[in-house]
């Protein structure tokens, strides 16, 4: 477990490096920067503000200065929101996208789950037809269309819930049914594939002949089983979900890291960019660590080390 942990701790280093370098040199070599908008800025006035953030220097000493502020857990001052660090306007938002995400993952798995199964018990049958047909709308049908459409109808035809903004449980109900759309979808397909195989298994027919209740195979040796794909997709879902879906984000005006993440962009504000990356990145490298660690409490027979040579 200490090997495989330690090998899983440096592929991470590794992962994390080469995002880094590569959303820093792609920043840098789209033409423009943080303070080509502010026309009204003197010349002077703003070299002076690109020699107080060091944006006058060579490109691999910005590099260099900002990895030694990186290992020290520092991500650096904003260039547009004065006063504030990244890591202020991560602490800031973030808890607005964990409520939000929180509320779509729930929404995904207590729909989707149930739904493959269901699918998969009666296959080729009427309930199967209902959930694939659905699911395959899903999974084609953009989140912002979703969004869009719920805005209209809930909204401003029917007036039952507000359109935009952040502060009540009813602003959280639209943005996250849009962005709960396609997981669940995929939850459904994931949870009907897999659980039709682990019907056809030798020792779901042997539970089957020694007379054990249909709702102890199912939940002893058919759910369990068949969930272990959704457990493999929840790791970068959860991770991107909890991060902030940023078309989402910005159609309902929730205040969330995915908003923001989305207006730094246009303000070309360097350090806010790289800073909401590292901290996917990371996020997904923990939450990917923590799906091969389930795996073993989902089946025994699955050993980390074993595993992890064979992939």
């Amino acid at each position: 477990m200490f090997n495989y942990l330690l090998r899983r701790l440096l592929y991470a280093l590794v992962a994390l490096l080469v995002v880094v370098t590569v959303t820093f040199l792609f920043m840098h070599i789209i033409p423009g920067g943080p303070f080509q908008r502010e026309k009204a800025l003197p010349e002077a006035v703003k070299k002076n503000i690109e020699a107080r953030y060091k944006l006058d220097q060579p490109l691999h000493i910005q590099y260099i200065d900002y990895l030694s502020h990186l290992v020290r857990g520092d991500l650096g001052p904003s260039y547009k929101y004065r006063g504030m660090t990244v890591n202020d306007i991560i602490r800031e938002r973030f808890p607005v996208s964990v409520q939000l995400g929180s509320v779509s993952i729930l929404i995904a798995l207590l729909l989707g789950i149930p739904a493959g199964i269901m699918a998969a018990l009666n296959q080729n049958k009427p309930p199967d037809y209902v959930v694939m047909f659905f699911s395959t709308i899903g999974i084609a049908m953009p989140s912002f269309v979703i969004g869009t459409m719920l805005m209209y109808f809930l909204s401003y035809k029917w007036g039952l819930l507000p359109s935009a903004t952040w502060g009540s449980p009813q602003h959280v109900i639209m943005p996250a049914i849009a962005l709960a759309g396609l997981p669940t979808a995929y939850i459904a397909r994931l949870t009907r594939s897999s659980m039709l195989e682990v019907l056809g298994q030798d020792y779901m027919k042997t539970a089957v002949a020694k007379g054990l209740s249909r709702i102890r195979i199912l939940w002893v040796h058919g759910i369990k089983n068949a969930i272990i794909p959704v457990v493999t997709y929840l790791g970068p879902l959860v991770a991107g979900i909890l991060t902030g879906s940023f078309v989402v984000e910005n159609i309902f005006a929730v205040p969330g890291l995915g908003k923001h993440y989305v207006t730094s962009i246009y303000n070309r504000d360097y350090t806010v960019i790289l800073g909401v990356t590292v901290f996917y990145c990371i996020l997904l490298i923990f939450m990917n660590l923590l799906v091969d660690l389930l795996y073993p409490l989902l089946d025994p027979r699955i050993k980390l080390g074993a595993r992890k040579e064979q992939v």
